[in-house]
């Protein structure tokens, strides 16, 4: 089974939205039982906790399910147990590559990195901007480029 965990600071905002899109479009494609889907945060802030309002509220009107989901932080032993993992920013890869140090990790990739045509590097953060529905096309897209990627290394 193929492994994919999205990170992002604390796990209620960014990397929730994108685990939830990414298992939505990979249960539409057929995928379900070829590719195991979480999230997880930089940081402890916010164990425990489900997504935040402002997730909930935009996979709520997309009709994207984030049943059972609560925020967890990323541990040392994730790093070797995903095949990939997917940062939503640069700060984000940054605090990954510390954790990993020399020992061998998974890929680990910018979101964005999976869309050519992307003007941004990074997912901004909407704890920060509140702006979620920039956020969500942002998200989508990565995860629809990403997942085309996985096809077709993994060919499935």
């Amino acid at each position: 089974m193929i492994s994919v965990l999205f990170v992002c600071l604390g796990n209620i905002c960014r990397s929730p939205m994108a685990e939830a899109i990414f298992r939505d479009l990979a249960a539409k494609k057929g995928l379900e039982g070829k590719i195991r889907t979480d999230s997880a945060g930089i940081g402890g802030w916010h164990v425990g906790n489900p997504p935040h309002e402002g997730t909930q509220e935009i996979l709520h009107r997309e009709g994207i399910s984030f049943e059972g989901m609560l925020a967890r932080q990323v541990r040392e032993q994730d790093l070797t147990d995903f095949d990939y993992i997917i940062a939503m920013d640069a700060e984000n890869i940054g605090s990954l590559r510390s954790m990993a140090g020399l020992k061998k990790a998974a890929q680990i990739k910018r979101l964005l990195d999976y869309v050519d045509d992307s003007d941004l590097a990074d997912v901004p953060d909407p704890y920060y901007t509140g702006n979620f529905d920039v956020v969500y096309q942002l998200i989508r897209s990565g995860c629809e480029h990403l997942l085309a990627s996985i096809q077709e290394e993994k060919q499935l």
